[in-house]
């Protein structure tokens, strides 16, 4: 069975931002889905290399593949049920870089958002996508 892991890149400077990373993180421990912090001082290369070891990766960028809701969580009984692990990564500040070129992006939207932001959607849609596989009515349509 694959792990999922959502990498960040640094912890949220406004507070709000990280509590809500928070509360979806620790429901989402209890689904073996993690949340890993990177340190926000590491240059886009240090933190390419230290998400890039194994398993597959999906970048989130504005520029890659929007999904609804329920696309979203069809990916994440896939990603639950395969071997391999699954590492879904929030940019650093400047964006990926060359870096888009090598893995699957993933668009939250076509809009920008600050990597923070990004980041509380992030956790929150892989968290919606847990509670459509599992049935319950905290995604409503």
């Amino acid at each position: 069975m694959g792990r999922i892991t959502v990498h960040i890149h640094g912890p949220a400077k406004e507070r709000a931002y990280g509590e809500m990373v928070k509360i979806y993180g620790d429901r989402l421990k209890s689904r073996g889905i993690n949340l890993l912090f990177h340190k926000s001082k590491k240059s886009v290369d240090a933190y390419f290399t230290e998400i890039n070891k194994s398993g597959l990766l999906f970048l989130l960028d504005e520029s890659g593949v929007e999904h609804t809701s329920a696309e979203f969580s069809n990916l994440v009984r896939e990603w639950t049920v395969s071997d391999k692990d699954v590492n879904l990564a929030i940019g650093p500040v400047d964006g990926w870089g060359e870096y888009k070129r090598t893995a699957d992006l993933i668009a939250l939207s076509k809009m920008t958002f600050p990597h923070e932001l990004a980041a509380v959607m992030l956790v929150e849609q892989v968290y919606r996508a847990t509670e459509i596989i599992k049935g319950t009515n905290y995604h409503r349509v």
